[in-house]
Parts: structure tokens; C-alpha cells; sequence
């Protein structure tokens, strides 16, 4: 009988594992520590000395432009700070992972956003790459809720479920929503989406958005993989928004691209335009704040492609 009991014991175990397994996302990070990661510390060095750092405030003279003022086929484009951005078409105006949060737990946000929520137009839709919570801020997205639709990967719309949306659309990779002529497909990322340790069945990607045969792709958070260009062979891009900061993570793991990695990105998408993102805001890692736009130029000038990269101020809309 003890025998049997152990037997069963040991096998619902392995049940339990293969399900958990299954749960994971297809290209979910390794969660295993990165070598040597004990031998700085992520308190001493960057959260307590950000903490006496004075927030800098992000000023723009350049008002946002009516959607009505956009030629047809214009897209016009605004960073607001860290991963969050506005999209304008003629016809639509897209929030993606908006994030005003002035505290990210601990994590100080160190640039005020560039635009005010009391600036926004009228949102017609709101995007939202994964859970964590420099990406889905319950806050910002209460705020900017007004029974419009919002889109999440799947297993993550119960975070955002009575925020005022008037519908949560859950996608899987390579699931699309339309939204009259506009069209937002998620991608895969190389990345994890849990917002707890322990809801890792969360999915999480980025956002492939189509309007009047042009394209925009919001990589959300992603490490290198070799999935940019299966996600370029999908859809011809014009912009790619791609993340460069955040790559000496305290946790030495690596989840997050570095400069140069997103370059290989850009150039595995195929992109004509590149657009940095995630980096000057919080500093959610290891290295100096204004490291890595000039690393970025710097790699781009060596392979003769720095006129395709467009670095832009919080606040300040282009037009493409």
C-alpha cells in the first residue's frame, strides 16, 4: 500500500510539472539567476541613490496634431516615456502600455512623462504588451479608460477587467483584433508575463498595428531571439518601436535586449525606421541612464545605418 501511495504520489508530481510546463508561454526567459549576479547590489547602487535624485521634468512646445490635420496614410507618433506611446491615425488615436506611474514599487521614475493624461485626445483603443508593472499600471489605465476596448495577451485580462473598458480583447500570438480599418496582431517576444512568481501561465508579446497598408510594431519587452524575423516575414514594417535599456538587470538574467541587440533586431525585422524605447525612465538596471541611446547611435553610426534611427523627446510628436 505505501508503495502504491509513493507510486501515485510521484507520478501526480510529474503531472503537476508537465502542466506547469505547459502553462509557460512558447519563448518564456529562463527565471535561473545570472552568473555573478551577488556581487553588486542592485539597493546600494541604484535604488537608494535614485531615491535623492530630483525627477526630471520633460517640457514640449510642439502640440499634439488633430487626427483630422493627418494626411491620409500619415501615422503620427508620440513617446511619452518609457514604453508607452500614443499613435495617431487619421482616424484612430492608440495608447500603448500607458504608464504614468510615479513609483514603480520602490523603483523611482526619474522623467516626468512627456505628455499629461489631461492632454490626451479621445482614445479609441489601448494596448497593453504584458503584466509587469512598468507595463500595465492599473492607475494610468483607470485614468485613460472611457468604455473603449483594450487588448491584452491572453490570461491577462482579468488584471484590467472593471478599469471602464467597454471590452477586453485577449489575444494569442499571432491572434489579430480589428478595429474598423485598423488591425493589431500580437507577436512573440522573448520574455515572461507573470506579474506574480507564482502566474506564469500569463502570455505576452508585442503588437504588429496596420493601418492604410503601413505598419507599426511595438516590441513590448523582448530579449534577442530569432523570432524578429519570423515577426518581419509576417508583415512588411515601417516602424519599429524596439527596447534598448534595462539590459544589466540585476538578476544577470537576460531578459532584456541590449543596444547592439536591438539593432540585430531591427535588422532581422526588416524595418525601415527604428525608434528606441525603455530606457530613461526607470532605471531598472545596472547601467548609467543616458547610456543607452548614445550606445545605440554609436553601434549605428559603425554600420552606416544611424539615418535610420529616430531618437525621440518625451512629448514631442512625428509625424511619418
Amino acid at each position: 500500500m505505501v508503495k502504491k501511495l509513493l507510486k501515485q504520489g510521484t507520478e501526480n508530481i510529474r503531472k503537476q510539472v508537465a502542466m506547469q510546463a505547459k502553462s509557460k508561454p512558447e519563448h518564456h526567459v529562463s527565471m535561473k539567476l545570472g552568473q555573478g549576479w551577488h556581487k553588486r547590489n542592485f539597493l546600494t547602487e541604484v535604488i537608494i541613490p535614485s531615491l535623492f535624485s530630483v525627477r526630471e521634468v520633460v517640457s514640449s512646445q510642439t502640440k499634439l496634431p488633430e487626427i483630422s490635420q493627418l494626411a491620409e496614410g500619415e501615422l503620427a507618433i508620440t513617446w511619452i516615456g518609457h514604453a508607452s506611446f500614443l499613435i495617431q491615425t487619421p482616424e484612430h488615436s492608440i495608447l500603448i502600455d500607458p504608464n504614468w506611474a510615479k513609483w514603480l514599487k520602490v523603483i523611482k521614475r526619474l522623467k516626468e512623462p512627456g505628455l499629461g493624461i489631461h492632454e490626451l485626445p479621445a482614445i479609441d483603443l489601448v494596448l497593453v504588451s504584458h503584466a509587469h508593472f512598468d507595463h500595465l499600471d492599473k492607475k494610468s489605465l483607470r485614468a485613460v479608460a472611457s468604455d473603449q476596448p483594450i487588448v491584452v495577451p491572453e490570461h491577462v485580462g482579468d488584471l484590467v477587467h472593471g478599469l471602464g473598458f467597454n471590452r477586453v480583447q485577449e489575444l494569442k500570438r499571432w491572434e489579430s483584433m480589428e478595429l474598423g480599418s485598423l488591425k493589431v496582431t500580437l507577436t512573440p517576444a522573448h520574455h515572461w508575463g507573470a506579474r506574480m512568481l507564482h502566474d506564469k501561465h500569463r502570455g505576452f508579446g508585442g503588437f504588429l498595428i496596420k493601418y492604410a497598408g503601413r505598419t507599426i510594431f511595438h516590441c513590448g519587452d523582448s530579449a534577442w531571439f530569432d523570432g524578429f524575423s519570423e515577426i518581419g516575414g509576417h508583415s512588411k514594417i515601417d516602424i519599429a518601436l524596439l527596447p534598448i535599456g534595462a539590459y544589466d538587470a540585476p538578476t544577470g538574467r537576460d531578459v532584456h535586449m541590449n543596444p547592439e541587440e536591438a539593432l540585430r533586431a531591427f535588422s532581422a525585422l526588416g524595418a525601415d525606421i527604428m525608434i528606441p524605447m525603455h530606457y530613461g525612465t526607470f532605471r531598472l538596471g545596472f547601467e548609467p541612464m543616458a547610456e543607452p541611446p548614445d550606445r545605440l547611435l554609436g553601434h549605428a553610426r559603425s554600420l552606416g545605418i544611424d539615418e535610420k534611427i529616430r531618437i525621440l523627446k518625451e512629448g514631442e510628436p512625428a509625424v511619418f
